[in-house]
């Protein structure tokens, strides 16, 4: 009897805990604790199935109280799969792939690889041997320092004409390598200071151009709001729809690929997410398979299209790198855009930016790693 009782308080404390946890993200307050709910949803959708089975065992399919917790354990994992769905071959592809002429047409394409590589990792080797094996294109390093910088001039510099090194200690440096001419080179703290971003123009072999965006904003952090990173990352969506140029923003947006931040950005910017109709394609976390979300991102323009987009192996980092190439096509493509912004949410937007804008603060873990040096 006291066990059966146990059993009965477990579950149910289980099953409130988790609907608590499922409903405060679609309050959209921009709150790290509820922002980082969103993260997991796969996650969670496994535990309401479980739960569900679990009601069925304890409670009993037939009785009130089973059906009650089956019920609403089924809801909550409805929930979760209506935002997840989309990112399986269940949905339809946002970005098309290219058609056979577009992938013969060599001097239309540019391959991208882009690593997180987390800053207090040392294990240099694992990816610049990957960068070797690939020879991107166009190749991205986030979280990296000056001794990171050194080590990826050391072993892959000789290999690319242009650079944008931007070496940090907080967490927050980029590095941009590229095969191909770069110019109109902008290193930006567009909201928050120390968190920087880069816009380029990227001039393709055929003599046609495009904009691509870096960026790596800020973390959700339980104790600290996330107006800082879901201003970097509107801003950049606004900036990618009034750009001439057809748009690609690539980078770790420490944000998921469903969630309101990431779906605003979608709207505000028109650009496609080649995850759609494809795959998750978790990148976050490399070491804790269990726990594992899209954290590391590339939306691109309607005119592009998609010939290859793989998740890479480990390096050492807490992120795995994400391998891309693009076509740019001559024509835009026959494809619905994200849903269009509404003008009350693009105002609220706007007024988000300007209040962070005015913040004077460090940056979210700034000195997370500076003990594992």
């Amino acid at each position: 009897m006291v066990l059966d009782t146990a059993l009965d308080w477990g579950i149910w404390g289980l099953a409130g805990l988790l609907l608590l946890c499922s409903l405060l993200p679609l309050s959209k307050l921009p709150f790290g604790f509820i922002r980082g709910l969103a993260f997991p949803r796969e996650q969670f959708l496994g535990l309401a199935l479980l739960l569900a089975i679990g009601f069925a065992w304890i409670e009993g399919v037939t009785t009130p109280t089973g059906a009650i917790g089956i019920a609403l354990m089924l809801g909550v994992a409805i929930l979760h799969a209506l935002y997840i769905t989309k990112f399986t071959p269940l949905w339809r592809k946002q970005s098309l792939a290219a058609e056979p002429g577009l992938r013969r047409a060599t001097d239309r394409q540019f391959s991208l690889l882009a690593a997180n590589v987390k800053k207090s990792n040392r294990d240099y080797g694992k990816l610049i041997a990957l960068a070797e094996a690939r020879t991107p294109d166009i190749f991205l390093a986030i979280e990296v320092d000056q001794d990171w910088i050194d080590a990826l001039d050391d072993g892959i510099g000789k290999n690319y004409d242009h650079r944008i090194d931007v070496p940090l200690d907080n967490g927050y440096g980029l590095c941009v390598m590229s095969r191909l001419p770069l110019s109109e080179v902008e290193v930006r703290e567009k909201v928050t200071t120390d968190v920087p971003s880069i816009r380029v123009r990227v001039h393709l072999p055929v003599g046609e151009d495009f904009r691509l965006y870096v960026v790596h904003p800020e973390p959700p952090v339980i104790d600290h709001d996330t107006k800082g990173r879901d201003s970097d990352i509107a801003l950049v969506g606004m900036e990618a729809t009034e750009d001439p140029l057809p748009a690609v923003v690539s980078g770790d947006l420490n944000d998921v690929a469903w969630s309101t931040t990431t779906r605003r950005f979608q709207r505000l910017s028109g650009l496609l997410d080649p995850r759609v109709g494809r795959g998750m394609y978790n990148t976050f976390s490399a070491t804790m398979p269990w726990m594992r979300w899209p954290l590391d991102h590339l939306f691109h323009d309607a005119q592009f299209r998609l010939l290859e987009m793989d998740r890479l192996d480990k390096i050492g980092s807490d992120h795995f790198p994400m391998w891309f190439v693009l076509a740019l096509a001559q024509t835009e493509a026959a494809v619905s855009d994200p849903e269009d912004v509404d003008p009350e949410e693009e105002q609220e937007t706007e007024e988000m930016i300007a209040e962070e804008r005015q913040r004077e603060r460090e940056p979210i873990g700034s000195d997370w790693e500076d003990e594992d040096k």
